[in-house]
C-alpha cells in the first residue's frame, strides 16, 4: 500500500524523491522485459503538423505475475470478460501525458497483459505510434469527430477547456462495442502509481460512475448566479446532496448509461447553457456532468485522485499532495509536469510524474 505524506512547496524536487522513492516498490510492480531495442527512440511526425517531431523510447515489455490469467496471446478479443478496460485520450498536445499514463497503469499492475486500453483520437495517424512505443500492447483506437460536439461547447475560462475532445468521454457509451460495459476513463496529465485491478473492482452498487468524491468544497462555485437564482435550475438537484467531483478519474458502467441514456442527458444542459440569456456555468465539461450525476456517485477513495497539482489555473503556483495515501497523481490545473520540467522551472511533485516519461527530444 502506497503511503504519501504531504509535502511543503519548499521541499526540493530531489528531496520528495529521496523520500518517496522507496514507497514506491510497496506493493509487486509488473515483471518487465526489456527487448534488444529498448532504449532505442522511437520518432514520429504529428499527423497535424507535420515538421514537428516527438520522439518516444520504446517501452518494455510488460508479463503478467505468475497469479495471473494466462492472456490468449493471438485472437484476443475487446470482448474477454477478463480484461480491465481503460479510456484515454490521445492529441498532439497532451501526447507526451498521455504516453506516460499508460506506462505508469502497465508499470504497476499484477497483470498488465489483462489491460485494454482504449484511445480517443481527434485524427487518424496515432496508432503506428501506440504500437511501436508499446509493442505488446492491447489497444483501440477510436475517431471522436469533434464536429459532434463542437456547437454545443460553450466558451471557458480557460481555452484549453474548450478543445471538443475534452467531451469525448461523454460518448464512450457510443464509441465502444456494446460488449464493453465498464470502463475506467482516465485524463492524460497523470500517473497511477497502484495497481490499476484495485480501481478495476469498485463497486458502484445502483450507480452509474463511480469518483472520489469533494464535500467540503463549495458547490455553487461551479455554477453563476444566473443558474442560482433562476426558479428552474437549482430544482434539478432537488432530492440529492450534491458533492464537486473530478472526471478526470471516473469508473463508468457503460451498460446502464446506455439503458438512461446520459449522453443525451447532458448534452441537454449543454443546449441549456447555449441558448439561455444568461450562462449557467463556466468550466467547460464538468458543469454539466455534475448537473447530472453530482448526488448520485458511487464514492471511491481520494487516493486515486491526488488531483490540483497543475495549480488549479493558476500560473506558476505549486501544490501539495492532500494528506493520505496515494494510488494516483493528478496534474489538473494550468501547469502541466512536462513543461515545468522542460522550462527548468518544475514543482517538487513534477518530479514524481518523470520516471514515466518516454519523451526524448528530437536531433
Amino acid at each position: 500500500m502506497l503511503w504519501i505524506m504531504r509535502f511543503s512547496g519548499f521541499f526540493s524536487a530531489a528531496m520528495v524523491m529521496i523520500v518517496l522513492s522507496p514507497s514506491f516498490q510497496s506493493f509487486p510492480p509488473a515483471e518487465a522485459i526489456r527487448s534488444s531495442h529498448a532504449d532505442s527512440v522511437l520518432r514520429f511526425s504529428t499527423p497535424t503538423h507535420s515538421g514537428d517531431k516527438f520522439s518516444f523510447r520504446r517501452a518494455p515489455a510488460f508479463r503478467n505475475a505468475g497469479e495471473c490469467r494466462s492472456p490468449k496471446v493471438e485472437n484476443y478479443s475487446v470482448c474477454d470478460p477478463s480484461l480491465v478496460h481503460v479510456a484515454i485520450t490521445l492529441d498532439v498536445e497532451y501526447l507526451r501525458g498521455s504516453v506516460a499514463a499508460v506506462h505508469s497503469v502497465l508499470q504497476h499492475t499484477k497483470c498488465p497483459e489483462s489491460v485494454f486500453f482504449h484511445f480517443l483520437v481527434p485524427e487518424i495517424g496515432f496508432q503506428s505510434l501506440v504500437r511501436s512505443t508499446f509493442p505488446e500492447l492491447k489497444f483501440k483506437v477510436y475517431y471522436f469527430d469533434p464536429e459532434r460536439v463542437r456547437n454545443l461547447i460553450s466558451s471557458s475560462v480557460r481555452q484549453a477547456l474548450e478543445q471538443p475532445l475534452n467531451y469525448a468521454r461523454n460518448y464512450l457509451a457510443d464509441l465502444l462495442e456494446t460488449c464493453v460495459t465498464r470502463v475506467i476513463y482516465l485524463d492524460s496529465d497523470l500517473v497511477v502509481v497502484d495497481d490499476i485491478s484495485k480501481l478495476w473492482s469498485t463497486k458502484l452498487g445502483r450507480k452509474t460512475i463511480g469518483a472520489p468524491e469533494y464535500c467540503h468544497a463549495n458547490f455553487t462555485k461551479y455554477f453563476t448566479s444566473h443558474f442560482w437564482s433562476n426558479s428552474r435550475f437549482p430544482g434539478v438537484f432537488s432530492g440529492r446532496s450534491p458533492c464537486y467531483f473530478n472526471t478526470g478519474v471516473m469508473v463508468m458502467d457503460l451498460g446502464k448509461w446506455r439503458r438512461f441514456g446520459y449522453t443525451r442527458r447532458i448534452e441537454r444542459w449543454m443546449e441549456v447553457q447555449k441558448t439561455s440569456e444568461s450562462r449557467i456555468y463556466e468550466l467547460g465539461s464538468l458543469p454539466p456532468f455534475l448537473l447530472v450525476f453530482a448526488g448520485h456517485v458511487a464514492p471511491i477513495e481520494h487516493r486515486w485522485n491526488q488531483h490540483g497539482l497543475g495549480g488549479d489555473n493558476v500560473r506558476g503556483s505549486c501544490r501539495d499532495l492532500h494528506p493520505g495515501p496515494v494510488s494516483l497523481l493528478h496534474w489538473s490545473g494550468s501547469g502541466k509536469p512536462w513543461l515545468r520540467l522542460d522550462s527548468k522551472q518544475p514543482c517538487p511533485l513534477d518530479s514524481l510524474w518523470a520516471p514515466y516519461d518516454l519523451y526524448g527530444h528530437s536531433t
